[in-house]
């Protein structure tokens, strides 16, 4: 088999990868072990902000929010308690962009288990290209040479097949056959206390809840300090016992959840998950033609609910300048932009969830919390002032998620004063008048906007067709065009595919070729090709 990109692992990353290129009519093939989505082991539960804007660029993320089983309007809060059915020590509300904020974002976050997110990514994958999502097998092996990749397959009876491909994106996680392909390593270091995680139903355990609904609850006491929430609004669970490691998990789950509900309640195990939170990143995520995403290339805490996240940034990072190259508009500086601009963002991104794992809840813990006197009056306001201070960038972090910039990259110029604070960052978003979304105007390609009807666009439009860049243009109306203009202090703004600003001005420049050069990477080079079949949603 002969395609454009293969991508090893249909996890979410691998998956948002091959969504990205599929929408671009890029031949994609997902090589996934597992034959269907599990259920067992939800992992990710938060889908921040950023993560639910792309789903929207990819017309999924209504279909995510129908399937969630918690929408955001069923709680957005979050609760430090001694037990499910014991003392509220302190909350924190509006959490992880669950509520709307004006005009800050067209999408709130989701709480969403992760397989609901595969499924849905999983349908779309299929929708775009038909037999392209390749289940029960992986790869086992790969080499290079300037032209292409050669990757051997196996599949579950053992069975070995060889597919060739332009390129390829290791979203195989942590154990990445891929990432050993290029003899790249982890760098960094991990926890030294264990966790354990496990997934329950305990019918009538809502009964028992003294707080509300709320997507976690952090339990503070001696018997089981954890975290826990809910997988749906009846009767399935989620927890992770700190401190907790294998041995002691197995045997003790029943105890733990006791603890966690504080009286003795009803439950099955459904499935175990012990870990040790690691924060790490990949030496090099690129060699020659294979790329590192996700798990593969960086592993950090999941304190703040940052790790897939950051893996679909990866995946759309890479996926749309990818099919800029393979189609002959980016040129070799676009994909070597990759890594000088997702580095950063993943380290920022351990140092953030390394700082949340500082206080857990056995660092929380404190004697009379459960107290009826005065002394345990003392020790919960204490403890109330100790959660507050501590946690509140846990759960109310998009000046992170989405305040990243790009501050050194080759495709994106440097501002004309040397510091403008838009350039290289998420284009501020705006709702119209209509309702619609800033971000529906843009373009598949990069787009120009406008910031009213006088403003010229000719030099650059020319400059895109003499490149072959597929420009769009975007004009605000009046008012709202001032207004937006007096924002970003420029009334042109070259927007790039993933919403980010690559340039802006209040004409076009001197030299608006040289520009598109470099948003564009440089001159495009020479693409291999053969026959294909495109798909488009």
């Amino acid at each position: 088999m002969r395609v454009r990109v293969l991508i090893a692992g249909g996890g979410p990353v691998g998956l948002a990868a091959a969504v990205e290129l599929g929408r671009r009519g890029i031949d994609v093939l997902v090589v996934e072990p597992r034959a269907a989505v599990s259920h067992a082991r939800p992992r990710c539960k938060t889908l921040n902000v950023r993560t639910m804007e792309h789903l929207r660029r990819w017309g999924l993320a209504e279909r995510l929010r129908e399937r969630a089983p918690l929408p955001p309007s069923w709680s957005q809060d979050v609760v430090f308690c001694t037990s499910l059915s014991g003392r509220e020590l302190s909350r924190f509300t509006g959490v992880l962009g669950l509520v709307p904020e004006g005009d800050r974002f067209p999408e709130t976050g989701q709480q969403a288990p992760q397989y609901v997110l595969e499924e849905v990514l999983r349908e779309a994958v299929d929708e775009i290209a038909p037999g392209r999502l390749v289940l029960g097998s992986k790869v086992v092996g790969l080499r290079q040479d300037d032209e292409l990749v050669t990757v051997t397959v196996e599949d579950s009876t053992g069975r070995r097949s060889v597919v060739t491909a332009d390129y390829v994106i290791g979203c195989d996680g942590p154990r990445s056959v891929v990432r050993d392909g290029i003899g790249a390593r982890y760098v960094g270091g991990e926890a030294l206390r264990p966790n354990f995680g496990m997934v329950f139903e305990s019918p009538g355990l809502w009964e028992h809840v003294a707080h509300g609904p709320a997507v976690q609850y952090w339990v503070i006491n001696a018997a089981a300090p954890a975290l826990v929430g809910p997988l749906d609004r009846t009767d399935t669970w989620w927890a992770i016992g700190f401190g907790v490691d294998r041995e002691t998990g197995e045997r003790e789950a029943h105890r733990i959840i006791d603890g966690v509900a504080g009286r003795p309640v009803r439950a099955k195990v459904l499935s175990t998950d012990p870990w040790t939170a690691r924060m790490m990143t990949v030496d090099r995520m690129r060699h020659g033609r294979v790329f590192l995403a996700g798990d593969a290339a960086h592993l950090n805490p999941p304190f703040g609910g940052h790790g897939l996240n950051t893996g679909i940034g990866d995946a759309v990072d890479l996926g749309w300048k990818l099919a800029a190259v393979l189609d002959g508009w980016g040129g070799p500086g676009m994909l070597d932009s990759y890594e000088s601009e997702r580095r950063p963002v993943q380290e920022r991104v351990i140092r953030e969830a390394t700082a949340n794992m500082r206080v857990l809840s056995t660092e929380l813990y404190a004697d009379d919390l459960d107290a009826d006197d005065e002394a345990g009056a003392r020790a919960r306001r204490a403890a109330g002032v100790r959660i507050q201070e501590s946690k509140k960038a846990e759960f109310h972090s998009l000046d992170l998620v989405l305040g990243l910039r790009i501050a050194d990259s080759p495709i994106v110029p440097v501002a004309p004063d040397g510091r403008s604070e838009w350039t290289g960052a998420r284009l501020p978003h705006l709702f119209l008048a209509d309702g619609r979304s800033l971000y529906d105007l843009l373009g598949a390609g990069p787009t120009l906007l406008a910031l009213g009807e006088d403003v010229s666009v000719a030099a650059v439009e020319e400059a895109a067709r003499l490149r072959g860049v597929p420009l769009a243009v975007a004009r605000l109306p009046e008012p709202v065009a001032a207004g937006y203009a007096a924002k970003l202090g420029a009334r042109l703004v070259l927007v790039r595919p993933d919403q980010v600003v690559a340039w802006l001005g209040d004409e076009a420049p001197e030299d608006a070729v040289a520009l598109i050069d470099t948003v564009g990477g440089g001159a495009p080079r020479p693409v291999h090709t053969f026959p294909e079949r495109k798909h488009h949603v």
